[in-house]
């Protein structure tokens, strides 16, 4: 039987003390950069984000946007405060602001973002913008790999609004939804090109500002882009 002094042998005390949390780390990850050309035009969008800091506090830095025959149709930058909950959970709050469409706008932002189980990537923020507007955007993606380098991403996004806002073209309650489906193929795990199906649709109020404006209220597209991070 192992004695005392055998315990003590085996685990001597440690001379420096692992502290939860220690050392600055930092990841660029642009999860979408893609262009399409369909029957309303050629257009472009992305989606990235970045983060520095720690296992429990950092620094965020996320935006997306699009373009649409050759203009800026929508475009943002957050930047937040992120505190880890969890290992897989990190609770955001900061600030937001909107550069398109319309007049240019700030928000006050809350949310959280992790992994859920199953591997399902959650995202869900609140926002408070000027003269009492608010909106909620939930995003949720999953990634399914068929081979070692071939992947499956299914992607849904949604975005609702407190209050009608006609110089933006947002509606009150649901405005916008959004579902792809891109398949990648990972020439190196930093980065990977890939096609995929996206279908938008815009609903409510949010839907007759289009219509007002001689837009479709809904598209369906084939896009290509890379996937890349650092």
């Amino acid at each position: 039987m192992p004695t005392d002094a055998d315990r003590a042998a085996a685990f001597p005390p440690l001379a420096h003390a692992h502290v939860h949390g220690g050392g600055i780390h930092s990841l660029v990850r642009f999860n979408r950069f893609e262009a399409w050309d369909a029957d309303p035009g050629r257009g472009q969008a992305w989606e990235g984000k970045a983060w520095i800091g720690g296992d429990v506090h950092r620094l965020w830095l996320r935006s997306e946007g699009e373009r649409e025959h050759g203009h800026t149709a929508s475009a943002d930058l957050e930047v937040l405060y992120g505190r880890g909950l969890s290992a897989w959970w990190d609770l955001l709050a900061g600030v937001r602001h909107d550069f398109k469409p319309g007049p240019s706008q700030s928000w006050a932002a809350i949310g959280v973002q992790g992994m859920a189980p199953y591997k399902f990537e959650l995202s869900a923020t609140a926002y408070l913008g000027e003269h009492g507007h608010s909106a909620l955007r939930a995003e949720v993606e999953y990634e399914l790999p068929l081979t070692s380098r071939l992947v499956l991403q299914p992607l849904v996004e949604v975005e609702l609004h407190g209050r009608n806002d006609a110089r933006r073209g947002t509606g009150s309650g649901l405005s916008t939804a959004e579902a792809g489906l891109r398949l990648r193929y990972e020439l190196d795990r930093r980065f990977a090109p890939y096609i995929g199906l996206v279908h938008e649709r815009s609903f409510g109020n949010t839907a007759d500002y289009r219509r007002s404006e001689g837009e479709p209220v809904s598209d369906t597209r084939w896009v290509v882009g890379v996937r890349w991070w650092f």
